[in-house]
């Protein structure tokens, strides 16, 4: 997604958000617009300045489609370089969660719910589990292997069975816990595929690049059994279900942190800024080199924060808002 200051002529905004944006315009290391497709034609739309903020993923996929960062990998997809800014599509980084399941006999689970009927509820009275945003507890806890004074393991409960992001219905009742490290070490990188712009970019998160990172998904694992094994819990758990009952040494743990474990999807960090000759924005959230052109969404934090991404994100948004309205 990309904004335009001062926004553009009427005309034009049904073009602008009902279009693919393909690249932003640069001419003599400023941007001046961007070109967008709508209905099979291209249109290039002229503005004031540029703002990007299609998050961790599209973003640097934008920047990279309109000529900006590493060379050698735009030259490798035939686009032209208007920059050579290195570090746009690397330094990704993610939030990995493992999920604990037990199987329950107790009806208070949300697994076996009359959709109509709780939809029915909330309409008429604002009552019963239709109200309910499911994730109905979590915390933060030091783990063991805890390096500074900071938490670094998040929970998050549900009285429901989830695999696979709800993909996979399981039979049943059940509860979960999800448990994600919340300072990975591990980095990634978004690459191009082609130049062209319809076309997903590659992603490449190196989940588990660490050993540290491996260490601290099994110990989410491990504490989330804890958990669940807790003497509150005797009337509700008939047995695990994840993992499963039968694993028991190192190796089939491990396996089953590298089958089962999930992104929570807080990409960041891949238009990371700074000063370094990795960064790719300035603390305005400028583009370095580039005139008229910023970044803002979550791409832009140097390192993955404690904790959900979508509170400071909106802040990075405001903060930058007010600044343009400041020297506006």
């Amino acid at each position: 997604m990309a904004y335009l200051k001062p926004a553009i002529k009427r005309p034009n905004l049904k073009v602008l958000t009902n279009a693919l944006t393909e690249r932003v315009l640069i001419e003599n290391g400023t941007a001046i617009g961007v070109v967008v497709a709508h209905k099979d034609e291209q249109h290039k739309i002229a503005g004031g300045e540029v703002i990007l903020c299609g998050g961790a993923i599209n973003s640097p996929q934008l920047l990279m489609l309109s000529g900006v960062g590493d060379a050698d990998h735009l030259q490798e997809n035939e686009i032209p370089v208007s920059l050579d800014l290195p570090g746009v599509g690397r330094n990704l980084q993610d939030h990995l969660d493992i999920c604990t399941l037990i199987s329950s006999s107790s009806r208070h689970t949300y697994d076996k719910l009359n959709h109509m009927l709780a939809g029915l509820r909330y309409v008429l009275g604002k009552r019963g589990p239709a109200t309910s945003n499911l994730a109905e507890a979590g915390g933060f806890v030091s783990s063991r292997l805890v390096r500074d004074s900071r938490p670094d393991i998040q929970f998050h409960f549900l009285p429901a069975l989830l695999d696979n992001h709800g993909r996979n219905q399981l039979p049943g009742r059940g509860m979960t816990i999800h448990a994600c490290y919340l300072r990975p070490e591990s980095r990634g990188e978004i690459r191009l595929k082609s130049a062209n712009p319809s076309e997903p970019a590659a992603i490449q998160p190196n989940y588990l690049q660490t050993d540290h990172d491996l260490q601290m998904m099994l110990e989410c694992a491990r504490l989330s059994k804890e958990i669940f094994n807790q003497e509150i819990f005797d009337p509700y758990r008939d047995g695990f279900i994840f993992p499963e009952q039968s694993i028991s040494t190192e190796a089939e743990k491990i396996d089953f942190i590298r089958r089962k474990a999930e992104t929570v999807y807080h990409p960041v960090g891949t238009c990371k800024m700074g000063n370094d000759p990795m960064a790719v924005v300035d603390s305005d959230l400028k583009v370095h080199g580039v005139d008229q052109l910023r970044v803002v969404d979550a791409s832009i934090m140097p390192t993955l924060i404690s904790g959900n991404t979508n509170a400071p994100t909106i802040m990075i948004a405001e903060k930058c808002a007010g600044s343009m309205v400041s020297v506006s």
